[in-house]
């Protein structure tokens, strides 16, 4: 029996508004690194005026470790879906989910090395090849294998860094040594050539994610593993089923993410803390957005306030990519050379006004395709075939 994509009868609406509001999340927190070099400054040192200070402390409460955590538990949960959909297909799925991480890969290699180093999907892609072979853990056995993860790494690594604070007095500045690495990037970035800028991202992307590559999986892995348990147990499918869970649940990740979130700015901010604030506030606060949307969606008011979100969550791979290019248009030296140019705050506005635009152009678009041009590119190597693309005019009326 051949493969088939996913039929609009079959999508379930509050994951494409989840997957909205994680583009946007994941957006806020990639603009600063589009426009300066983040990866080698601390921002509460780098910027001096207080209302681009009060952004950066926005972004890092409500977004930072937020949001590609909640697409990652997302895509656990739709790496499940795939998966049903192809045992009622009858079909293989290590071949089928392997073509579609392959494919993945190459997306990610292409957006890493010649559009912008802070691509998540190369990882994603790695990882998934983790997943595929725990994919007949039990859903039980995928949410305490996701805990332990991310406990016993998290208070090994915590003490670890306490104990080199300890052994320093204190002072542990990580970016000190990386004062030249951000003037090469503030100088290739905003006037270097194309070639130069490739050269200069190759040695970002390393940077981020050579060294960290094992941080970087156990971060993701977990929230495969609790997204693919939440569609073995077909949360979004029995709702009203599962209400009382979700809101004990929801309570619990809201009190965490207080928590951890908040952690640096009332214990004082040095290594230990600000991880202690990724690797627990995360995850916490990523799924606190998910039940969030889950109830809020449950009523039609909620939903219709949301839905503007599902343009954009539908075509979430194009508008992923579409921010990359643009912003990589705006700020390197090859489009309008503004690198090194933009705060904080002008970053948040832009962020917005490109939000809003990614709504009205998704929207558009849906009305008029299937699906959105990466996704329906995505779709045809993972089945190996050509899937219809445009609507028929009747279609085009309905939508």
């Amino acid at each position: 029996m051949k493969a088939a994509p996913i039929e609009e009868k079959d999508r379930i609406i509050a994951l494409d508004i989840i997957r909205g509001l994680a583009i946007l999340g994941i957006f806020l927190v990639n603009m600063p690194s589009f426009f300066s070099p983040m990866l080698y400054v601390d921002q509460r040192t780098y910027w001096n005026d207080r209302l681009d200070i009060w952004t950066v402390n926005f972004v890092d409460i409500v977004a930072q470790a937020s949001f590609y955590t909640l697409f990652s538990f997302l895509f656990g949960y739709g790496f499940i879906i795939f998966m049903d959909r192809l045992k009622e297909k009858e079909l293989s799925a290590p071949k089928y989910f392997s073509r579609r991480l392959i494919v993945l890969l190459a997306i990610g290699c292409i957006h890493a090395f010649l559009i912008w180093h802070g691509d998540i999907l190369i990882s994603y892609a790695i990882t998934g090849f983790l997943l595929l072979l725990m994919r007949n853990l039990s859903s039980k056995a995928m949410v305490w294998t996701g805990i332990l993860l991310i406990t016993i790494p998290t208070i090994l690594l915590t003490l670890l860094m306490l104990l080199s604070m300890m052994m320093m007095d204190g002072n542990l500045d990580v970016y000190e040594a990386y004062q030249g690495t951000a003037l090469q990037s503030l100088e290739i970035y905003a006037n270097g050539s194309f070639m130069e800028i490739t050269r200069q991202r190759m040695e970002d992307w390393a940077f981020v994610n050579i060294a960290n590559s094992v941080f970087i999986v156990l971060s993701i892995l977990p929230m495969f593993l609790f997204g693919a348990a939440a569609a073995k147990e077909r949360w979004l499918h029995n709702t009203e089923e599962n209400l009382g869970v979700f809101k004990k649940l929801w309570a619990l990740t809201l009190v965490l993410a207080l928590i951890f979130k908040l952690l640096p700015y009332y214990a004082g901010g040095n290594l230990a803390v600000d991880y202690l604030q990724d690797s627990i506030g995360g995850p916490a606060s990523a799924l606190f957005y998910f039940l969030t949307i889950v109830l809020a969606t449950r009523k039609g008011v909620g939903k219709k306030i949301l839905s503007p979100l599902r343009y954009v969550g539908k075509m979430s791979l194009t508008n992923y990519l579409f921010q990359s290019v643009l912003c990589t248009f705006i700020f390197y030296s090859y489009g309008l050379g503004l690198y090194g140019t933009f705060k904080p705050f002008q970053g948040l506005m832009l962020v917005l006004g490109v939000y809003v635009l990614q709504i009205f152009l998704s929207k558009l678009w849906l009305s008029r395709f299937y699906y959105g041009p990466m996704e329906w590119l995505w779709r045809m190597g993972t089945y190996g075939r050509r899937s219809p693309l445009r609507k028929s005019p009747n279609e085009k009326m309905r939508a």
